[in-house]
């Protein structure tokens, strides 16, 4: 747990990802057109990716847990919650508080 949280808030967004799924995928995709700068780490490709993903389990609950997004060092969850914030219009207020979009 304790690199999740290290990981996790060494940028304004955090992207805990698999580099074969299309979800994580699609989230990077709309973080890019957002225009927000964002760190990834492919769970499949990290020497300690089992590791995480077992906290992230812990965390979010769900199998599997990625895509798992972090904005400002807080979990904001799997696609389905960044899409409802991102609906009701938190979304964009969470991450220019984060630091991580200007206008």
């Amino acid at each position: 747990m304790d690199r999740v949280t290290k990981l996790s808030t060494q940028r304004a967004v955090v992207i805990f990802s698999s580099s074969s799924c299309c979800m994580c995928h699609a989230v990077k995709a709309f973080f890019q057109d957002l225009g927000v700068n964002y760190a990834a780490y492919e769970l499949d490709e990290e020497p300690h990716g089992k590791e995480i993903e077992m906290a992230l389990f812990r965390l979010i609950g769900r199998s599997p847990p990625v895509p798992a997004v972090f904005v400002g060092g807080k979990l904001v969850g799997p696609t389905d919650r960044l899409m409802s914030l991102h609906l009701s219009g938190k979304l964009l207020p969470m991450l220019r508080d984060a630091g991580a979009k200007w206008l």
